[in-house]
């Protein structure tokens, strides 16, 4: 018999032991969750137990859905089907569940970014009568490629360190679209100010560009927030930035995840030396009562 179950704040370990049964067999090379990466989750992105659920045939988990909530949207943050249970409606009826409770006590809108390359879960969110909204963009700088830009031609830029505090001081948090994806929007950038270190290119009159980054465990870095000031050097700006922190992170490998179109951030990407990686399509829907 199969049985479907919302879970509750002491069913952490619960959602855990689901996500190594139905996620992991998918992507055998992802390390298993723990319940520590869980409640970094519930601070890093937003993470809700009540907003996951698990299907069960018996008392063996087959379906999980792990759901991020914040005030205006949910994120489908992963859904998965244990490998021989797939087409039996369980992933459906997770879908359709999230989304009657959801028509009662909100947010109404129901998000998801799904790699384009996993196509059964695209056409999971396709077939449940998602809308294909927008298509988001990795991009990657491989330091072989990068042409570094001498110190000697801007005098008159200041790199300097900035943090989190800094720049939402500014009004430089607050001023970037809000349509970038979930991990990299401003609450989720505040919450893990502590995680993240950040530097800035600044002239007399501004602040030219600023990255926020951090390590990642393969010895990469990953750009968790980018901006550059519009004007005619707003690219030379940004490939000095990039050419300083090359220096002090010695990193070989810069990525941003899931850049959106609004983030206008191309031209200085594809000068910068970036190339495209992977593709996202965030689905989008409102929420309704089954």
């Amino acid at each position: 018999m199969t049985s479907y179950r919302f879970c509750r704040t002491d069913d952490m370990s619960v959602l855990v032991d689901a996500y190594n049964r139905c996620w992991l067999p998918h992507f055998p090379g992802e390390a298993p969750a723990t319940v520590p990466d869980f409640k970094r989750l519930v601070r890093d992105v937003d993470l809700w137990c009540s907003s996951s659920m698990v299907a069960y045939e018996g008392r063996e988990p087959v379906a999980v859905l792990w759901g991020a909530k914040r005030t205006t949207e949910t994120l489908v943050y992963r859904i998965a089907t244990t490998p021989g249970y797939e087409r039996r409606g369980h992933a459906r009826h997770l879908l359709t569940s999230l989304s009657s409770k959801l028509a009662i006590l909100g947010p109404s809108r129901i998000v998801a970014e799904v790699p384009e390359e996993n196509t059964s879960a695209c056409a999971l969110f396709d077939a449940c009568g998602y809308t294909h909204e927008v298509t988001l963009v990795d991009w990657v700088l491989e330091v072989e490629r990068w042409k570094p830009v001498e110190a000697q031609e801007h005098r008159d830029w200041l790199l300097i360190p900035i943090t989190v505090e800094d720049l939402a001081a500014n009004g430089l948090l607050d001023a970037a679209p809000p349509s970038r994806c979930w991990q990299r929007v401003d609450e989720a950038i505040r919450r893990r100010a502590d995680q993240l270190d950040g530097l800035a290119v600044a002239s007399q009159q501004r602040i030219e560009a600023f990255v926020l980054h951090r390590r990642s465990p393969d010895g990469g870095h990953d750009l968790i927030a980018l901006q550059c000031q519009s004007g005619v050097r707003s690219t030379e700006a940004f490939g000095f930035l990039l050419t300083r922190l090359l220096e002090i992170s010695s990193a070989r490998v810069l990525r941003i995840a899931k850049v959106h179109p609004d983030e206008a951030l191309r031209p200085c990407l594809d000068a910068g030396g970036f190339q495209e990686r992977g593709s996202h399509r965030r689905y989008v829907t409102a929420a309704r009562a089954a």
